[in-house]
C-alpha cells in the first residue's frame, strides 16, 4: 500500500477500507479498555497527552478524541506515520474542532517532547522484523511518561482462512484483501512477544484480545 507505485486514488481507498475493518473488528476497542484502566481515577477536567505510532487514517486518534470528550478529560492528542499520504487523509477525515496533530516521520528517530504520558500503536509491530520490534519496544519504554500500549494481530489459523471470505463480502479494496492474509500470517503468538520483550529488557503485561488480537502493555502510576 505504502509503496510509491500505489496511485493516490488507490492508497485512499486502502485506507478507509482499513478503518472500516477496523471498525467491524472492534480492533480499537482494547486499546480504549486499556486507556481507561491508565486514566481511571482521574477527575472530569484532567488533562493528558496520547501519541499513536503509525496512526494510518487517523481513526484510532478520532476514537480516543471521542472517548476522552464523553469523559471530559482535556486530550492532546498526536500521531505519526512514515507516509506523507497518511497525514493528509488522516487530516481530511477529522472534523473540523477535533485538534489532533498529525507528523510525517520515521518514529525512530521522533524525540517527542514533551514527552507524551501515552503511546499507543495500533497494527503496526508485525511491519517489523524482530529486531526493529526490539527497539520499538525499547522506544516506547523510554519515551512513555506514564504507559504505553500495543494491539496487534494474532497469528491464526482461523483468521487466516476467514479474512478473505470477510475482505470480499465487506468489498474492500484489492490492497487490503492481499494485504490482510500476509498480515495475519505476520502476526504474533504470546511466546513470540514473550521472547521479544526479554530480548529487548522490557516488562508489560502480554493479554490476548477478542478478536485475534494481542495486548501488550506497561503502565505507571498516574500522579
Amino acid at each position: 500500500m505504502d509503496a510509491p507505485q500505489t496511485s493516490a486514488e488507490d492508497y485512499s481507498r486502502s485506507l478507509r477500507d482499513l478503518a472500516s475493518l477496523n471498525r467491524i473488528t472492534f480492533t480499537h476497542a482494547s486499546t480504549l479498555r486499556w486507556l481507561a484502566r491508565a486514566t481511571a481515577g482521574l477527575a472530569r477536567g484532567a488533562a493528558f497527552s496520547v501519541l499513536d505510532v503509525a496512526c494510518g487514517h487517523g481513526d484510532l486518534l478520532r476514537a480516543m478524541g471521542r472517548w476522552a470528550g464523553r469523559r471530559g478529560f482535556l486530550v492532546t492528542l498526536e500521531g505519526i506515520d512514515l507516509s506523507p499520504r497518511s497525514a493528509v487523509e488522516a487530516n481530511a477525515a477529522t472534523p473540523p474542532g477535533m485538534a489532533i496533530a498529525y507528523r510525517t516521520g520515521d518514529v525512530f528517530c521522533y524525540e517527542p517532547r514533551p514527552a507524551p504520558d501515552f503511546i499507543v500503536s495500533s497494527q503496526f509491530a508485525h511491519h517489523l522484523t524482530d529486531a526493529e520490534l526490539v527497539s520499538f519496544l525499547r522506544w516506547l519504554d523510554r519515551h512513555a511518561a506514564r504507559g504505553w500500549f500495543i494491539a496487534d494481530l494474532h497469528r491464526n489459523a482461523f483468521a487466516y482462512h476467514g479474512f478473505p471470505w470477510l475482505a470480499r463480502v465487506a468489498g474492500w479494496h484489492r490492497i487490503v484483501q492481499m494485504d490482510g492474509r500476509i498480515s495475519i500470517a505476520r502476526g504474533f503468538r504470546r511466546a513470540d512477544w514473550q521472547r521479544l520483550l526479554a530480548e529487548a529488557g522490557v516488562a508489560a503485561e502480554v493479554r490476548w484480545s477478542f478478536p485475534f488480537r494481542w495486548a501488550v502493555a506497561s503502565r505507571r502510576p498516574m500522579p
